[in-house]
C-alpha cells in the first residue's frame, strides 16, 4: 500500500485546499474535514490518480504499519508503458553497447529513429 507523503502538515494542507482530495466524490475545501469508517478519499498528485477506503479510524498517531492498517488501498493499477529506447537497450548482463548502438539509442532519444 503506497500511501499518500508530503513533508510537512502545511504541505498537506496546501494539497487539500488547492483541490486535489476528494471525499466522497465531493472536493474538499478546509484541511479540518472529519472522515469516518467507509469514507472513500481520492488524492491526485501529479498523473497519479490514489483511492483509498477508510476501514478503522486510530484512537493514537502510532507506526506507519498501523496506519496502514486503517486504510485499504483502491487505487488503479498504473499501465505498463513501452517505450522503444527500453526496448533497444540490453538487458542487465549483456555486453555493453557498441558505438553503433549507441549512436542508434541516441537517435532514438532525440527522435530521429528514421535517418
Amino acid at each position: 500500500m503506497a500511501l499518500v507523503r508530503v513533508k510537512t502538515r502545511s504541505l498537506a494542507a496546501k494539497l487539500v485546499t488547492s483541490g486535489a482530495v476528494r471525499l466522497n466524490k465531493d472536493k474538499v475545501g478546509t484541511a479540518s474535514q472529519p472522515v469516518k469508517v467507509d469514507d472513500v478519499l481520492t488524492i491526485v498528485r501529479g498523473n497519479q490518480v490514489l483511492v483509498y477506503k477508510v476501514l478503522a479510524l486510530g484512537s493514537r498517531r502510532g507506526p506507519a504499519s498501523e496506519a496502514q492498517s486503517l486504510f485499504e488501498d483502491l487505487s488503479p493499477k498504473p499501465e505498463k508503458q513501452e517505450h522503444p529506447i527500453m526496448d533497444a537497450a540490453p538487458e542487465a548482463g549483456q555486453p555493453r553497447p557498441s558505438k553503433k548502438d549507441r549512436r542508434d539509442l541516441m537517435r532514438l532519444k532525440r527522435g530521429f529513429a528514421d535517418d
